[in-house]
């Protein structure tokens, strides 16, 4: 069953728990993590906590949840909820305070988290997905997971509107692509796999990290941390996003151009069989 925990407490996800005053709901002041159960065990769990510090400090907010005790409450959750495989989502806002803009002073960080059941989309995965092109409006800390979320919705939306599975976002004035809307991007040219640096422009992403750092060393493959432009990325042999929720998903086209042959292609197929065996090795081999 869907299962939800804030401020202490185990509830139903419908229950009415919102402060009018928390920081989270009034300014989106506050940092969010996403991390994916298989088989009753959460995968990478150790990275997204990292993050979620790094988020947490960048925001100057404290620290008032240590990993032991948040991988308590992730564990408590799935064994509660009953969820075999699915999503956790949590967030850690600034705290309830008199609404200001300035940092209230003495005001206590506020976590929620939910969980519900989902499962990677394999026909995505078979199949690829089809992109659109969106300007980039977002602000200039995406390294930040922050609960400021309307660029990428508004990126969403327009994939949504054109009947697209996913958007790939590049910045105006540079003419160079960032990241997918919720997701890392990667395109492959002549054996090369190229992905935007992860500075302050992207979020340097748990699935991307765990490609750079495990995966593709292992497997052999050259990669060049460097940002393409639109056009490079459409004469590309493949493509493909990576996220939490996505794994590795194959792009088959971007804005009506065909990428590569149309189909996933064999650098981006080896990358993902990879990663489900590292993830079989984490969440099913204990």
């Amino acid at each position: 069953m869907e299962l939800a925990f804030f401020d202490g407490t185990f509830i139903r996800p419908d229950e009415r728990k919102v402060l009018l005053e928390d920081r989270g709901y009034q300014f989106g002041d506050g940092i969010y993590e996403v991390t994916r159960v298989y088989n009753r065990t959460c995968f990478a769990l150790d990275r997204h906590l990292a993050r979620c510090r790094r988020s947490l400090r960048e925001l100057r907010i404290p620290i008032t949840y240590m990993d032991e005790e948040l991988a308590a409450i992730h564990h408590d959750i799935i064994k509660k909820s009953g969820i075999k495989d699915g999503t956790i989502y949590f967030q850690i806002t600034r705290g309830v305070g008199k609404r200001t803009h300035t940092f209230p002073d003495q005001v206590v960080p506020l976590l929620s988290m939910t969980i519900r059941e989902s499962k990677p989309n394999s026909e995505w995965q078979e199949n690829g997905i089809h992109c659109g092109l969106f300007e980039d409006i977002r602000w200039l800390r995406c390294d930040i997971k922050t609960l400021n979320l309307l660029g990428n919705i508004f990126a969403k939306q327009d994939a949504h509107d054109k009947g697209l599975q996913g958007t790939i976002q590049y910045r105006r004035n540079t003419n160079l692509i960032t990241e997918g809307a919720s997701s890392n991007f990667f395109c492959v040219k002549d054996g090369v796999i190229w992905t935007h640096p992860a500075d302050n422009l992207i979020l340097k992403g748990v699935t991307r990290s765990i490609l750079l750092e495990e995966i593709i060393p292992h497997l052999g493959y050259t990669v060049v941390e460097k940002a393409v432009s639109p056009e490079f990325a459409l004469s590309a042999d493949e493509a493909f996003v990576t996220s939490t929720s996505l794994e590795v998903t194959p792009v088959v086209n971007i804005a009506g151009h065909t990428i590569g042959d149309g189909a996933p292609g064999k650098v981006t197929q080896s990358l993902l069989a990879s990663y489900h065996a590292l993830v079989k090795k984490a969440c099913y081999e204990k």
